[in-house]
């Protein structure tokens, strides 16, 4: 029997399809069920190994897809493969179509403020069928009640958080508790790519997960966030050869 979750590091990803996943969020937004999703990549597997906050952080959210090929790579080392990479901005991509089709209510949370615009101008122009429940941009009071209020009258079926880690994931965990329904999910700077502002990288580097990479050679100043990578696949292994003494 096809296990529901793999456990990397002690962190449970759902093990789906990206259509498979589209559909349970869909289900979870016609039932009006409280969603909170995270897409999980190797910094964000290690984080939870050494921030015990963050780590409750994730024990509340419902689901964690593979953003990243770093942990299907994982998954195929431990025994347990997941089918492919669930990332944030894919699904964010999915779920407007079907927002689109399904005139489902989206709150926009995150960015700089002209990316944030851009974004919903571009959300206006191509998915006339989306109901814009309100938007925010990053910059704003973490204290502040007003913004998950704001939130909590708009009824969204969808709140797309672009806070990037671990604000995001933190943000959400700490405010979940506040609001009556909606999926909401962390998607860190789809939004930049979305609205055209950072470019994503082509098909091709896409197909031979090499997006990290590209990615790297695009802003070289990700190389010191790039040093998880390493130390994530060699934590991986040293616990796969503990587990087998």
């Amino acid at each position: 029997m096809t296990p529901q979750f793999v456990k990397i590091l002690d962190v449970p990803f759902i093990n789906t399809t990206r259509a498979a996943f589209i559909q349970t969020l869909q289900n979870r937004i016609e039932k009006k069920e409280k969603t909170f999703v995270v897409t999980a990549n190797p910094e964000i597997v290690m984080a939870s190994l050494n921030d015990p906050v963050y780590k409750k952080t994730l024990e509340k959210a419902d689901f964690i897809t593979a953003d990243g090929i770093g942990v299907v790579k994982a998954a195929q080392l431990v025994g347990q493969p997941l089918p492919e990479r669930v990332s944030g901005f894919d699904m964010m991509m999915d779920l407007l179509e079907v927002a689109n089709d399904k005139h489902y209510r989206i709150f926009f949370l995150g960015a700089a403020d002209h990316v944030l615009q851009e974004t919903l101008a571009k959300v206006k122009s191509d998915y006339p069928g989306i109901q814009i429940a309100g938007a925010q941009n990053g910059f704003f009071d973490w204290k502040d009640p007003v913004l998950p209020q704001m939130i909590k009258d708009s009824k969204p079926d969808l709140v797309f958080v672009a806070l990037g880690f671990p604000r995001q994931e933190n943000w959400i965990g700490g405010h979940i508790g506040q609001f009556d329904q909606g999926v909401f999910i962390g998607i860190g700077g789809s939004f930049d790519v979305f609205s055209g502002n950072v470019k994503r990288a082509p098909d091709a580097w896409v197909k031979l997960n090499l997006e990290w990479f590209y990615r790297l050679v695009k802003q070289p100043s990700r190389w010191r966030r790039m040093l998880v990578l390493p130390k994530f696949a060699l934590t991986v292994i040293q616990k796969k050869a503990l587990n087998k003494r």
